[in-house]
């Protein structure tokens, strides 16, 4: 059985791995967006594997239900094309700060486990879920409205960008 953990884990990892790849290294953003919804799926996987299927259906539905469709609906509505800045071809630059971002966590992540190394981990305290959505809509609730407000901005920003585009042709 660990054996299957270990192999169902190297594959989420791969599908993480993949659409991460594929999404910070390709030139459609169509293509991008496929690649960042690969990986939030495989997220999702991940969760599965540490046995809490509430926050896997949680990844699938704001992530990819939400946070993705709205980004697809701004890539459709603004049609950037391939000439801006962005298409540009990367600078030897651009790569060393790209590869010093993607280090920095890794290294205080790192610094973190070996500072910790040895420590005994106590399991957290199984929380019931009616006992968790009700403790985020009473004391959250206007977080969760001011996250539906950024959305709705967000969309509407796109939608006013695709009409001023339209009426400069």
């Amino acid at each position: 059985m660990e054996i299957l953990a270990k192999l169902a884990f190297a594959i989420y990892a791969l599908i993480i791995l993949g659409g991460a790849l594929t999404a910070v290294s390709s030139k459609s953003l169509v293509r991008s967006l496929v690649g960042l919804i690969v990986t939030f799926f495989g997220v999702a996987g991940m969760y599965l594997l540490l046995n809490t299927p509430f926050l896997a259906f949680m990844q699938m539905l704001i992530y990819v239900g939400a946070v993705c469709v709205l980004v697809f609906f701004a890539v459709m509505l603004t049609r950037a094309d391939g000439r801006g800045e962005e298409a540009a071809p990367v600078g030897g630059k651009r790569r060393f700060r790209a590869l010093l971002a993607g280090l920095l966590p890794v290294a205080g992540l790192g610094a973190i486990l070996v500072k910790h190394q040895g420590e005994t981990k106590t399991l957290p305290v199984e929380v019931d879920l009616t006992a968790l959505g009700s403790g985020l809509l009473d004391q959250y609730a206007l977080n969760f409205e001011l996250i539906s407000l950024v959305l709705l901005v967000a969309m509407s920003g796109a939608v006013l960008l695709a009409w001023e585009r339209k009426e400069k042709k």
